[in-house]
């Protein structure tokens, strides 16, 4: 008697939840979950195929408990070493480091560029004392500088309206050729951001929340790929690691010929997992192509579902598939299936060669 009144309360539960559903034509973009018809094989993995340098990640352990258990985590996903990207100077950036060193050869941290008094005059020389200071403290490269066409706005002291090509950047960007340290230089947002928020805008689940379109006086996506290549072309003895591919995703061509041009240029692959997984044939081309220029990073915090979803996306084939709680995008995505020439250069041994440009 108690079974069957359970199944009555049971089948009511499901009709009332069938009830509930938004009618097709009230549904939100937002809700939008479709799930994937297709039998086709689907990978789970755990562990990197070969060891892994992460070059773009943040602080996102704040705690030594917290360390150990990412690095119990890398542990398990092959992750050899993880570049701490922060945008920190003096005793913050002081702070950030004293809780890395518990697990030397696990984590580096980079620090920030001091924009104090960016926009008085003799702005210049303490800011490179700074850089030197943080460089003697551990740091071994300067980032994420971020400027998404407001100027360099990343970190506690934001100076609008100056660039990373702007002349008042130049002691510093030799100052880190001269301590060889590179820059990590995030510039713009994918395309979809700048463009009207409609029907048309491919990107619009994602581009809406990050939406640049309506910011008056915003340099767009060309105009800051164009300021990268001015300091890149300006500084070449200066290493220079445009992140998230420049966010030229959508025009994979674009980067490709910034690299071809300058040796000093390295792109990052974090956060674009998602970006470029939909275009698998042209995206594998792209990396296959550009594989010793290309570095592995997440951005993406430390849970192990995240790796996982990084390396289905590199290693398998495995096709039509959706992450939207990842991403927040409303298309499949595609595995790459690099080869493991290319894993190996784009996992590892590029790290080697632009961070530790001495070392074999």
């Amino acid at each position: 008697m108690k079974l069957h009144r359970l199944v009555i309360l049971l089948n009511a539960a499901l009709a009332g939840a069938v009830l509930a559903q938004t009618a097709p034509d009230q549904l939100l973009l937002k809700d939008y979950r479709p799930r994937s018809i297709y039998k086709v094989p689907s990978h789970h993995i755990e562990r990197a195929k070969f060891p892994v340098i992460d070059a773009h990640s943040h602080a996102y352990a704040q705690s030594p408990a917290e360390v150990d258990a990412w690095v119990k985590t890398m542990d398990r996903a092959g992750i050899e070493k993880t570049i701490i990207l922060s945008y920190a100077v003096g005793a913050e950036f002081d702070s950030i480091y004293a809780v890395y060193t518990a697990y030397p050869g696990r984590f580096e941290v980079w620090c920030g560029l001091d924009f104090s008094g960016y926009n008085q005059p003799g702005y210049g020389p303490a800011a490179v004392a700074e850089l030197e200071r943080c460089y003697k403290v551990g740091a071994r490269g300067v980032g994420e500088l971020g400027d998404k066409g407001e100027g360099l706005v990343y970190g506690r002291v934001p100076a609008p309206g100056m660039h990373l090509d702007d002349p008042r950047m130049d002691p510093l960007l030799e100052k880190c050729a001269d301590l060889g340290m590179p820059i990590n230089i995030h510039v713009g947002e994918p395309i979809w951001m700048y463009q009207p928020m409609d029907s048309t805008n491919d990107g619009l689940m994602n581009g809406f929340s990050w939406r640049l379109d309506n910011k008056p006086g915003i340099i767009d996506l060309a105009g800051m790929v164009q300021n990268l290549e001015r300091a890149v072309k300006r500084h070449p003895r200066t290493t220079f690691i445009a992140c998230h591919f420049a966010n030229c995703d959508y025009d994979l061509a674009k980067v490709g010929r910034l690299l071809d041009l300058y040796p000093n240029l390295w792109c990052d692959i974090s956060a674009r997992y998602a970006e470029t997984a939909p275009v698998p044939r042209a995206t594998r081309a792209f990396y296959e192509k550009y594989s010793k220029r290309l570095l592995y990073g997440t951005d993406m915090g430390m849970d192990p579902a995240m790796y996982a979803i990084t390396f289905r996306i590199l290693e398998s084939t495995d096709e039509h598939f959706y992450e939207i709680d990842h991403f927040n995008y409303h298309w499949p995505l595609y595995g790459l299936g690099l080869s493991d020439k290319v894993l190996k250069r784009v996992y590892r041994t590029n790290a080697l060669k632009a961070l530790y440009p001495g070392r074999k």
